[in-house]
């Protein structure tokens, strides 16, 4: 299955999948998610909260629940293992892959995110909805997790340490760099010693979609992806490196892990080696 699915393809679809809206907005940002969800949405979509659909034990934003909450969260909602399920987002195709890579995380892989996602959806033409959708019939979900497509703090040091992995971080220039505060207050910028860097927004065309795979290609190339060794995806707190997990499939690299706590975890940790510039 691929993991895009256009406007049109979703409206043919409507009534055979489970269809979510994963807007995640920065503190900067001034916007909620679940207010704009309620303004105008997909018709059937139901809104997916990242922070709730989270690990509620730590001071770090929307980190990877237990297999077990998040089996009861999404069975509430609705999700079978045998469940087609499609995410969007209001801004374009940056937000929603964080849920689309979480499902996977948990072995679900009947899983796509609507490429451009609600302004794609509005530039065709198609109907919404506003309001909240009544409570979702129960499902069973039973998770199969993929340890691989997730790592953690002791993981990066690993890596960081000896350079196993190359790490490719979503952030904008100028907060890898060092030259942009971070959205975060108090929270100082710069990077990971070794890290690319690829700015989500230069993975999507003007439009909001998905640049075609062999552009995607020679980006990620760019930014150290070059084949010799595995692919981990960072950001400011795990959702956009979603977002270059996702550019990675479409692009036809091998798959990428998300280091969850991200830039987050690492810049707060006292014990962390943090640089800036290039």
């Amino acid at each position: 299955m691929s993991p895009l699915i256009t406007a049109a393809e979703l409206q043919a679809a409507l009534g055979r999948v489970v269809v979510f809206d994963a807007t995640y907005y920065l503190p900067n940002e001034n916007k909620n998610g679940t207010e704009e969800f309620a303004r105008a949405h997909i018709p059937g979509a139901r809104y997916f909260n990242i922070n709730e659909v989270a690990d509620q034990d730590t001071d770090l934003p929307h980190m990877v629940p237990t297999a077990f909450r998040f089996a009861k969260l999404v069975g509430a909602m609705g999700v079978a293992n045998d469940s087609h399920v499609v995410f969007y987002d209001q801004t374009g195709t940056t937000r929603a892959p964080r849920g689309w890579w979480m499902f996977r995380l948990f072995g679900h892989e009947k899983v796509q995110v609507l490429d451009g996602g609600l302004p794609a959806w509005r530039a065709a033409g198609l109907p919404l909805e506003s309001g909240t959708p009544a409570p979702a019939t129960p499902a069973s979900f039973t998770p199969d997790f993929r340890a691989e497509r997730l790592k953690g703090i002791g993981d990066m040091k690993r890596i960081v340490a000896d350079g196993s992995a190359q790490v490719i971080d979503a952030r904008a220039r100028g907060r890898f760099e060092g030259t942009a505060p971070e959205p975060r207050a108090g929270l100082p910028n710069g990077h990971m010693p070794g890290a690319g860097n690829l700015p989500v927004t230069e993975i999507m065309g003007p439009d909001g979609r998905l640049l075609p795979p062999e552009t995607l290609r020679g980006l990620y190339q760019a930014a150290g992806a070059d084949g010799a060794r595995p692919l981990v995806m960072s950001c400011g707190s795990g959702v956009t490196a979603s977002a270059l997990a996702l550019g990675a499939v479409v692009a036809g690299l091998p798959e990428a892990a998300v280091y969850d706590g991200s830039w987050t975890e690492w810049a707060l940790r006292a014990e962390t080696p943090k640089v800036t510039g290039r």
